[in-house]
Formats: C-alpha cells, structure tokens, sequence
C-alpha cells in the first residue's frame, strides 16, 4: 500500500516515492543537549518513530540519521546571544563536553522509554567541523556568503528561492526590521554560517577565519549529505523549525551543492499544556520522569500522543494523561482477554480489520484511526487470532502489547476533584508538610480513596 504524506515544501499530500526502491533515507533535527528534553521536545520523536515504523511496516529499509547539537545553537533560535551550550556551563560549572554527554545520555534514557527507536546514526556537531567548515568555505568560493568582523554570513537574497519552505516575503523582513539586531549583516534575515570566537569562549576551532564555532543550521546540513548523500527522501522536525532552522537549511544546502536536497519535509505541531505554551516561568516545563513521579509509565503518554495525529496540536493536561491511562489499560484488558481465548477469528474478518488499520496508517499516518480500527476489532468475540493481529499493529503503535499481563485489569475511573485531592496531598509529602498530608489522606478516605504511597508517586484505590 502506498503511504501517502504531506509535504510542507508543496503544501500537499503526496504519494512518498523513495529515491533507491524500497530504501528510506530519513534526516531528523536532534536535540540540542544542554537540559532535559520536555513532554514538549519528545512529541516530535514519537512523531518520527511512528514515521520510521509506518515505512518499515510497509516493508522499507530505513537508514534514520539523527544530530546531536553540542555546540552553535544560540538562545535566541537564530543569531543572537549566548551559545546555549556555552550558557549551561556558566550556569552550572562544567565544561560543554560534561553538559552534553550527561543530558545525551539522559535524552536516549527517555526515548527508550517511549519505545523510540535510536536512530541508525546519532552524529554530534562537534564530531564534524570539518566538514562544516568545507561548506561554509564553498559558499564564500561562489559568492553566496560574505565575512564580517564577527562571522560568516549567508546572503538571503542570493537565493531566490528563499522562503519557499515557510513562505517568507524578503522584502516584507526588510520592511519590517525596526532595529537592525547585527549591523554587519547586509540584511535583516541573513543568517550566521560560522561564528568567530571572543579568546574566552569554551568552544572554538581553528578555521580559515581564526578561532571560531559554527552556527546552529550548517551543523544539519553537512551531517545529513555526509550520512544520507546529496539527495535524501525525508527531514523531519518540528513545526517551529520551518520559519528559521529549515528554512536556512535548504538556502545554504542547495547553494552549495546547485540542487535539491531533501523531496519531503514533514512536521509535526507543538505540545500545549493547559491549552497555553509551555514556559519555564509558568512551572509547566515537565519531563519523563515527572509523568513517572506522579504514577504514570512512558507508553501511556506515547498513547496519548498517538492519539492525535501528528500535524494536529495537542493539548497536555494532567486530567487528559489520566483519561490516556484509563484507555490504554482498558486496552490492556481486552487484549488479555483475547489472548486467553481458544476461539478463532475468520480469515475474512482480520483481512477486514488489516486492510483498515493499513489504509489509515498509509494516510499520512493517521494513528487515531487507526486505534480506532483496533479497539473496534477488540469488541469482536474474544479470539487469539484478534490477539495476534493485534501484535502486528503494534509494530507501529510500539504500546507493548506483548508485554501484557494476566491480571491487567482496566484502571480506576478517578473523579477529577478527587485526582486534585490526591495531587494536593502529594504536593504537601513532597514539602515535608506532613500535617496537611494526612489531612488530605483523610479527606480522600471519607470520600472513598484509599492511597498508597510509591517509589514513583501513589496510587489510588477504592475503600
């Protein structure tokens, strides 16, 4: 079955035609490793498991080359202000090599956790300067990029095409440029290449341009055409990488090489919480362990997340994980029951059901209806057959189907206000305040709630 995807370059669905018959060449922008990647962050790596699933369910060999930013990614996203890197280790008092091998580490332990396949590369920018370097030099060569005192700049209006990605209007940027940020720039929206160093930088190499580091989007471009060719199938990144990051990519990427790069880039929408951005300042900023801490195992929020299709916003709240949970062990159940049964299923009925589940995923990986397709085949009469049909699917869904358990049983429907009860008085454990944690405790019994304190968090039950 032909998988069909929308293209944010064309603004349409297309049929994904491969360039090498049955091979996938997929680039994904990576993290850039100075924090903990967020609920946020991981959305878009669900995104591209499910992505890679899809095509190796359809029988493709997928080569999946993901980057790791240690080094150029500025805090403004463009060319503006401290390294981000740079920036961690004055925080914290390590070096940017410390800083980035311990939050790498921490970032392969969270999306093992998502049942997130590591990519087939994990390149590190730092690993691969000079072949950066050798790009930015190219572009300088043939008049595409131009050196200032503090670095080495694409020129935008070099390229014509520029804004073909996000739509972007040149002379509408210049227009509306009040104050120019870089006066070295000839215009507002050039962007940095290489960045040449002040003496008490922490990272910087020899160049042809003096001590320097590079900028943020080279970093993609040299590390996708160096582990995936010239030519690729399919980038992939979040959806606020287009205006910018993306952008960028494909300017200075097919200046140098005189040609397209990458047939199809795909993005996927943010993560909202409460229905607002995620912000540090509004202590709404959760991590992995956050869901664990308050009982809630990885796979039920890559289920929640499966459950809007990619290019769709979500909404992450506490009372929506809860209900995500509820389902997924609902589920759960089902299929223990099905896997407990001796009875068969006709071939005709699981035809049925496969052909739908393919239709849908093929659909520019349309997940939900996909689940949908499974929990309508779950009301089917209990058969091993369902069961195992069901293992096939979860080639793509990965919610670890054969990991089900004898005595799964469907989770306990809690009431909101109880789950604020039950939150509150976590809150009060956490600060030692062990007066109104017990108060809390009692409030939950007199309501019905038994709760069962736990290395991860606590547990609800009824009396």
């Amino acid at each position: 079955m032909q998988l069909r995807v929308y293209n944010t370059l064309t603004r349409k669905k297309e049929e994904l035609v491969p360039i090498k018959p049955g091979q996938i060449s997929m680039y994904t922008c990576g993290p850039t490793v100075y924090k903990y990647a967020t609920i946020g962050n991981l959305r878009a790596y669900v995104f591209m498991d499910e992505l890679r699933r899809v095509l190796e369910y359809d029988g493709m060999k997928v080569k999946s080359v993901m980057n790791i930013t240690d080094v150029g990614h500025l805090v403004s996203d463009g060319d503006d202000g401290e390294d981000k890197m740079e920036k961690s280790a004055h925080e914290t008092g390590k070096t940017p090599l410390e800083i980035a091998a311990f939050y790498t580490e921490q970032f392969m332990k969270d999306i093992d956790a998502l049942n997130i396949k590591r990519p087939t590369v994990c390149p590190k920018a730092t690993d691969n300067i000079p072949e950066m370097i050798e790009i930015v030099q190219s572009l300088l060569d043939k008049g595409y990029a131009y050196e200032t005192e503090d670095g080495i700049y694409f020129s935008v209006e070099k390229f014509p095409s520029y804004g073909k990605l996000s739509g972007i209007n040149l002379e509408e940027q210049r227009h509306g440029a009040r104050v120019e940020v870089n006066s070295f720039k000839r215009h507002p929206i050039d962007f940095a290449l290489w960045k040449k160093a002040q003496p008490n930088h922490l990272q910087q190499w020899d160049s042809p341009w003096g001590r320097s580091f590079p900028g943020w989007h080279i970093e993609c471009t040299a590390m996708g055409v160096k582990y995936l060719g010239e030519r690729f199938d399919i980038h992939t990144g979040g959806i606020d990488h287009i205006p910018i990051h993306h952008e960028n990519e494909i300017a200075q990427g097919e200046c140098w090489l005189g040609h397209q790069i990458v047939n199809y880039w795909m993005h996927n929408e943010f993560l909202l919480v409460d229905g607002g951005k995620m912000s540090k300042s509004l202590g709404n900023t959760y991590m992995v362990s956050d869901l664990v801490a308050k009982g809630f195992a990885p796979v039920v929020f890559r289920y929640f997340c499966l459950n809007v299709q990619y290019r769709q916003k979500i909404n992450f709240t506490w009372e929506a994980l809860a209900a995500a949970k509820t389902a997924y062990e609902k589920l759960c159940a089902q299929l223990v029951a099905h896997k407990n049964s001796n009875a068969t299923t006709s071939s005709e009925v699981l035809a049925d059901f496969k052909q739908k589940f393919e239709e849908a995923i093929n659909d520019d990986l349309n997940i939900p209806l996909a689940i949908g397709v499974l929990w309508t085949m779950l009301k089917q009469p209990k058969s091993k057959d369902i069961y195992k049909l069901a293992l096939q699917f979860d080639k793509v869904f990965a919610l670890d189907f054969d990991k089900v358990k004898e005595e799964t049983k469907p989770a306990l429907d809690v009431p909101a206000d109880i789950r604020e009860l039950a939150e509150a008085r976590f809150a009060a454990r956490k600060a030692k305040n062990w007066a109104e944690s017990d108060r809390l405790r009692n409030e939950l019994a007199e309501r019905g709630y038994a709760v069962k304190d736990t290395a991860d968090g606590y547990e609800l039950s009824l009396k």
